[in-house]
This record gives C-alpha cells, structure tokens and sequence, in this order.
C-alpha cells in the first residue's frame, strides 16, 4: 500500500496483497513455544495483557521473538513511517514490512495462503469490510488491547477480534497548478473540462479507499448505506463523459500530470499536500459537500501469527496515546481520538490541522457493508469498462 496506491480497505467503523503474493519457498512453521511463559500461558492465545501476565512480560517475549511482519503498510500513509520507526526505537523489534503497496484482500491471500510459515503477516490493517471477512473465515484472534474499552463499540467487534485505528473522509484531492477551477463535489466532476482527470487510487473491488469512493458517490447521487448502485451509476456516467481516467492515483502519477485529480481519503490527500509543496504542486483538499463519507481502518491480530507476542505489542503501540498521536499527525483521526480530547493527552496542535467537516459522521452496518461489497463486485467492470 502506499499513500496512493490502493492501501485499501473501507474505513468504516471496520465498523470501517500482488495478485496473490508469490508464494515461493515454505518457510518453517513458527515455534511458539518461545513465546510460552514459565507458568505455561501462551502469547499465540493470550486474549490480552494481562492475561500473559502483565505488559513487562508481554515486552520480554515480544523482544525474544525480536521481529514482527506486516503487510501492506506504506510509510507514507497516515504517518506509518513515523509509527514504525517508533516501535522499532522504543522495543529493539525489527519490522519487516512486506508489499507496502498491497491491498486489504492481498492481506487476507497471506494470511491463509501462508499459514504455518514464519513468513506470514503478523497483523492486518485492513479496510472494514475485509476486516469483517477476515473475522467471518477465523483468521483474527480476539486480544483486548489495554485501550479496549475506550473504543467506541460501534467501532469494535464485541469478540475483539478488530477494532479500528484510524479514519477520515472521502475527499478530492486536484493540482491547482493544472486545474483552473478545482471541484469541490461529486457534482462538480461530471463538468467537461475535468476531461481525463477523476481518478480513484485503486479498485473499490480491491480497495478500501476505492471503495469509500463509490460509497460516498451513492450519497452524493440518491443513493443509501443501503443502496451503494448509485454510485456505479455514477462512476459509469463519468467514464462515459470522459473525465474518469482507470489511471489509479499515486504521488507518482500525480507529479507526473496522470491524475490532477484524485478521489482519495482526506488523511491522505491532506499529506500530500504537505509533500508536494516542496515540488512545486498546488494541491488543494475538500471534502465533498454532496457527498460526507467517513469510515475507519481496523487492526486484526492474525490467529496463527509467527510472532504472537510481538504482534500483541505492536497493538499496544497502535492504541497508546503516543501511537494514536503519531497517527493524528499524518491527518488521520485516531479511534481513541474522543477518549484522548476528554483525558487531555490528545495533540492538539495536529487535530488543528484536521481537514474541516461540518456534522457527525455515521457508518454503515456490517450488512450494509458486504451487501456494497458484492454489489461492487458484480457491477464495478461493467460501469467503467469501454
């Protein structure tokens, strides 16, 4: 995944990997007993902290095992680079961070292709309704981070098998420099002179980013948490205009002039702002004012993971105030962001910069949520092919 490329999954409050990655070699299964306290608990099963015996004891297996794998994590979305050296810096824990520009469904390929070898992912962050799928097939094991219970339950799965992380909106991200007029709704997209121009950052079929595109299309078109066709409707309007390009949006292809304008989460659109000034672009964000929204990445903890106790702390790490912080600075709104601003330990200078939206946001169902996905996946072809 990276910062454009399709790091998809559907935010939502999770409720919102590469064609199958190649699978050389097996590696050898992981050892777990490594892992395995004195008093006999497990981290491949600890369903907490606590539960294994405190955070100290969680650390020391967690440094024994000495490494974590993840997947599809760009350092350049939502301010994962700087989450990952932090980890790396506060534990000793070497992070292998594998296809960073891989998709939610690539993650779950891993996961069940791999299982039993070292090189699995350790833990998934994944797009709501790939998070709900990997939870459905049994792939996520339930750990309550010490956080736990200041997440919002309509943003965790009562199993604790996800939880979400971090969010934001679906907005516009356009080159002012090559777009006299930048658009500021989905209405505003079908106008001739955005000619080859709409992107997404992925397919909505494969991509969470992608797919809260659509999503916020069918809002901004009649359309329901229910009824996501309207947003087909309209991506198909647009690619029979001419103005949607299949191009998928980077940072590349924006630099080059491919996709001036790109349909992608504010987080991310909002940080390239900041990136691109040094190179001479102009890019301005808005939130779509016919067309809000928002949805939520979810952490998973893969149920066979190679490293347990590493996979465990990294969870820890993501929902301390110094993680949920450092995803704040990357113009991500962090899960325990309500939980932070009421303790006072939220950074204030960061939620500042937060791009505006008026109103509270609300998330689709799980239903809602897999009956868009299979909608998306037997329409999305047809509606932008030709």
């Amino acid at each position: 995944m990276t910062v454009s490329l399709p790091r998809n999954a559907a935010l939502g409050g999770c409720i919102a990997v590469v064609a199958a990655l190649a699978l050389s070699a097996c590696g050898a299964a992981p050892d777990n007993a490594s892992t395995t306290t004195k008093d006999g608990k497990s981290a491949a099963t600890a369903t907490s902290a606590a539960a294994f015996g405190g955070m100290d004891a969680l650390v020391k297996a967690a440094k024994k095992e000495g490494t974590l794998h993840i997947i599809a994590v760009p350092r350049d979305w939502a301010n994962y680079g700087a989450i990952i050296d932090g980890f790396q810096k506060k534990y000793g824990i070497k992070i292998q961070d594998e296809s960073p520009d891989g998709t939610s469904e690539e993650e779950i390929n891993a996961v069940t292709t791999r299982k039993g070898q070292d090189r699995a992912p350790d833990v998934l962050d994944l797009g709501s309704s790939f998070a709900l799928s990997a939870a459905q097939q049994g792939l996520l094991a339930p750990y309550k981070v010490s956080s736990y219970g200041d997440i919002p339950e309509a943003q965790k799965d009562p199993q604790a098998r996800w939880y979400n992380d971090y969010g934001g909106y679906v907005s516009i991200g356009c080159d002012a420099k090559r777009v006299k007029e930048c658009p500021t709704s989905f209405k505003d997209l079908l106008k001739p002179e955005y000619k080859g121009q709409v992107a997404l950052n992925g397919n909505p079929t494969k991509s969470g980013s992608a797919f809260g595109g659509v999503y916020a299309a069918a809002l901004a078109n009649g359309g329901s948490f229910d009824d996501i066709q309207p947003g087909l409707d309209f991506f198909a309007k647009l690619k029979k205009s001419g103005n949607y390009t299949p191009v998928e949006s980077t940072p590349a292809t924006v630099e080059k002039g491919e996709t001036p304008i790109s349909i992608d989460w504010d987080y991310l659109n909002a940080g390239y702002a900041d990136e691109f000034k040094s190179k001479g672009l102009d890019w301005k964000v808005a939130v779509p004012s016919d067309g809000q929204y928002a949805q939520y990445y979810c952490q998973g903890i893969n149920k066979d993971a190679p490293h347990p106790a590493a996979a465990r702390l990294w969870q820890e790490y993501l929902y301390s105030t110094e993680g949920q912080n450092l995803w704040l600075k990357g113009y991500a709104r962090p899960a325990l962001m309500a939980a932070m601003e009421k303790a006072g330990t939220l950074d204030k200078t960061a939620a500042a910069k937060l791009p505006k939206v008026t109103g509270t946001p609300s998330f689709p169902t799980e239903t809602q949520q897999s009956k868009a996905k299979t909608v998306i996946a037997q329409g999305w072809g047809k509606a932008v092919s030709g």
